[in-house]
């Protein structure tokens, strides 16, 4: 720890002055807002009959639901996204280098850290499986862990847009903010009073692509100062009017027996809780700046930032690790009724244990964010390749989050087809341990 603490100080040293560090700052902490949620909100315990009941903690215990507008901050990384890529591609354009170079870049940093998680649970699914570990148990287990894929398939798509979407903000500003918010609008109504189906899933892009556009405007000065207030108390009233007089529920991620929730898709309830966040962030950025200044301060969010998609992918892994543990040892601890007094007690215990187990597992796979397998040969990509390649890494982990990777039929108990998605995907776009393997192979 001590030789990363002082690798990640360097580099910090080394940051030029013009770095917006904010940024920096705001990816990390959206990141671990999501991580501290997700080890809240699943609330497992044992009832009086023995059994393990996965607990929802927004479930049993309603006000907590208020709380997913402080914790769901996934549109916070998406207008850190805008700036960022906004940043990266107008540098592109001027050095006039192809858009197949910078994607096939793009790709790579996001799924690098996913191989390692999902061949890891792909072993346990079918090694658990054939020791008899129930199907149902094996698939429980799979799907927690591997709930954080689905954000990069949706992240990798909205990034594959950049140049259009740059293209639409350098042309018409605001407009292309406005017509997203439009369809979003147009989205929900096609779906909550038409009952048009499947046409919510737009809002996927529509939602995510509208938020990142903000990120833009971040980048050009022109959501700074006053305007930031602005955003943030019209997107609260919005956000107020939707929940309070509106259709939409109070949740920001999906509740257990709900009937509708605003996440999975997007809905317009959390198109403006986006606004509200970006508003807010942008308000706190001058005084963020100056916090950042702290050169401990500083050297944390760059050793934060060097292992945050290890952090992300393998939290929930970390979770499951430590509940495992506490059924194999008689239930301990998980006799507690979520949402008792003893139960919010006990949080800071079970949350240091978490922390416990996932330390070393960001330190033996944080390698795989600098890339897993040999390094791509610089050479642009064929579009069709690129396309196939997108289509095929967002699939599978599409499919991942959506059905789990474990199966309740055949032999193996694993969706190899699933798992194998991204990896031949990556293999098209020129990287990944299929690539890698080829490569060797034709030398």
């Amino acid at each position: 720890m001590r030789s990363m603490w002082n690798t990640a100080k360097a580099m910090a040293q080394q940051a030029p002055p013009e770095r917006n560090r904010w940024v920096d700052f705001l990816r990390a902490f959206s990141i671990l807002a999501v991580v501290i949620g997700h080890w809240l909100v699943a609330a497992p315990y044992i009832d009086a009959a023995g059994e393990v009941q996965g607990g929802h903690l927004l479930g049993i215990i309603p006000w907590t639901q208020w709380l997913t507008w402080g914790f769901q901050v996934m549109p916070i990384f998406f207008l850190v996204g805008g700036y960022s890529n906004g940043v990266s591609w107008a540098a592109q354009l001027r050095d006039g280098k192809p858009y197949a170079e910078w994607f096939a870049s793009r790709i790579q940093r996001l799924i690098n850290p996913v191989f390692p998680v999902l061949l890891a649970w792909a072993v346990f699914a079918f090694f658990g499986t054939m020791v008899g570990v129930e199907r149902e148990v094996v698939k429980l287990a799979t799907s927690l862990a591997l709930v954080p894929v689905w954000f990069l398939a949706v992240y990798l798509l909205v990034t594959a847009l950049v140049p259009f979407s740059y293209a639409a903000w350098r042309k018409i500003g605001f407009w292309s903010f406005a017509w997203l918010a439009a369809c979003a609008v147009l989205v929900d109504m096609l779906t909550l009073f038409y009952r048009v189906p499947y046409v919510n899933f737009a809002n996927f892009l529509f939602v995510w692509v509208g938020i990142h556009q903000l990120g833009y405007a971040w980048r050009d000065g022109r959501m700074g100062g006053g305007r930031a207030l602005l955003w943030f108390l019209g997107g609260l009233a919005a956000l107020g009017l939707l929940v309070g007089f509106g259709p939409y529920p109070v949740a920001m991620i999906g509740v257990p027996g709900a009937e509708m929730t605003n996440s999975m898709p997007p809905t317009l309830a959390l198109f403006a809780l986006g606004v509200m966040q970006a508003g807010l962030v942008l308000t706190l950025e001058p005084a963020g700046r100056r916090m950042l200044e702290s050169l401990r301060i500083w050297t944390a969010t760059v050793l934060l930032n060097g292992m945050i998609m290890s952090v992300y992918l393998w939290h929930l892994t970390a979770f499951v690790l430590v509940m495992v543990a506490a059924w194999l040892a008689g239930g301990v601890g998980l006799h507690v009724e979520p949402g008792s007094s003893e139960w919010w007690l006990a949080r800071p215990v079970w949350f240091a244990l978490y922390v416990a187990v996932l330390l070393p597992l960001v330190g033996i796979f944080a390698r795989y964010e600098r890339g897993f397998g040999p390094a791509r040969d610089g050479r642009p990509v064929p579009h069709w390749r690129l396309v196939a390649g997108l289509l095929m890494i967002c699939a599978g982990l599409a499919m991942t989050a959506a059905i789990s990777i474990a199966s309740p039929f055949g032999e193996s108990g694993v969706r190899w087809w699933v798992v194998a998605l991204p990896f031949i995907g990556a293999a098209l776009v020129g990287f990944g341990p299929v690539y890698g393997w080829f490569k060797s192979k034709h030398r």
